[in-house]
């Protein structure tokens, strides 16, 4: 993957609006699939090329195309000329570094929002950009592969008198929005059970490495922080600005959508602070080892230091000193070493040095 990688520089000189893919080629060869249902029926289609469409355009009201894989600019430039798409949003669809953000035109609005993989168990997050185009009759999503995330949209619409095949194409982009938001909570409830089981674990006997997991967690809510904090503006934007895209009854539904970015963003917050304390008190409880350790060992040279300097004393080369013809100097010296150690043993234990 990482030699397929191509970076913004490689754009460098060229003119506004050209077709060429910043990212990763996560999937082989590019594909289509069309939906289109209404009140009477549903089709699904797997497409090789966009002719295709005109043999069933008109049987249903609504038409979903979703492409996977978008490093195929040949036709991306072929969807753009079928559906009168600007230059500049194919060059947002190849560019899948891109921010939440939404664009209006005049017959459509573009949308880019991003998802993440839940199924992943390690601390770190797998990306994936989705742009959707939203007319009044036909919605284009384009994927960097197959995630599933739009699953359960399809399972839906293949019940025979599901309320959504009674809706529009508003309606359905509003679905679409909805799944790629909910996929948010799995991935919150994910860090909020590891940063429960790092609590614990700092909270208790703190292992090595658990200053290395709070940091990548807290660098993975930044990530998805920086990815819903425009993801709300771009769902306020939707419910407020783009009235001629969504019914009155579609727009309340966003404004829901809204309200669960909102408390995406709180419950993010909440964590990032818990992070912030756990690694506050991690480094807390690490100095405070350190210093009972220092003072375990203070405590036992200090002890020591008597024995130190009387062993010093009649260690000088004098000819007369006290006790050095004595049979019981010895033995006197170290009782005298011992005495004075546990005088300060018992000292020090008094003043809960060594508790």
């Amino acid at each position: 993957m990482a030699g397929n990688k191509k970076r913004r520089s490689a754009k460098a000189g060229l003119p506004p609006g050209a077709l060429v893919h910043i990212g990763d080629v996560k999937t082989p060869s590019a594909a289509m699939t069309l939906t289109t249902y209404g009140p009477d029926g549903l089709v699904e289609l797997d497409l090789s090329d966009l002719a295709a469409l005109d043999s069933i355009e008109a049987k249903f009201p609504v038409r979903w195309l979703n492409i996977y894989g978008l490093h195929d600019a040949a036709l991306l430039s072929a969807i753009g000329k079928r559906f009168g798409l600007h230059p500049l949003v194919l060059e947002d669809i190849l560019n899948t570094d891109q921010r939440p953000k939404v664009d209006a035109y005049d017959d459509y609005l573009y949308v880019v929002t991003q998802v993440y993989d839940p199924s992943r168990v390690r601390t770190d997050l797998a990306t994936d950009q989705i742009s959707m185009v939203i007319c009044h009759d036909v919605v284009l999503t384009f994927q960097e592969r197959r995630t599933g995330t739009f699953e359960p949209i399809r399972q839906r619409l293949r019940i025979e008198k599901s309320p959504i095949r009674r809706e529009g194409c508003d309606y359905l982009a509003y679905a679409l929005l909805d799944t790629v938001v909910d996929g948010y909570f799995s991935i919150i409830e994910r860090l909020g059970d590891q940063c429960e089981e790092l609590e614990e674990e700092i909270l208790g006997v703190p292992k090595r490495g658990a200053l290395q997991k709070a940091h990548a967690l807290k660098r993975e809510i930044s990530h998805l922080r920086r990815s819903i904090w425009p993801l709300r503006e771009v769902m306020s934007s939707l419910q407020r600005n783009h009235a001629e895209f969504f019914g009155t009854e579609t727009q309340l539904y966003l404004r829901d959508i809204y309200d669960h970015t909102v408390h995406l963003l709180e419950q993010l917050e909440d964590l990032r602070d818990l992070l912030t304390g756990l690694l506050d008190i991690y480094l807390s409880s690490v100095s405070n080892r350190v210093n009972m350790e220092v003072r375990a060992l203070t405590v036992v040279t200090t002890m020591f230091m008597p024995a130190a300097l009387v062993t010093g004393i009649f260690g000088m080369n004098f000819r007369q000193m006290p006790l050095l013809e004595s049979p019981d100097g010895f033995w006197l010296a170290l009782s005298t070493m011992a005495c004075v150690a546990l005088l300060m043993l018992a000292l020090f234990w008094r003043r809960r040095l060594l508790r």
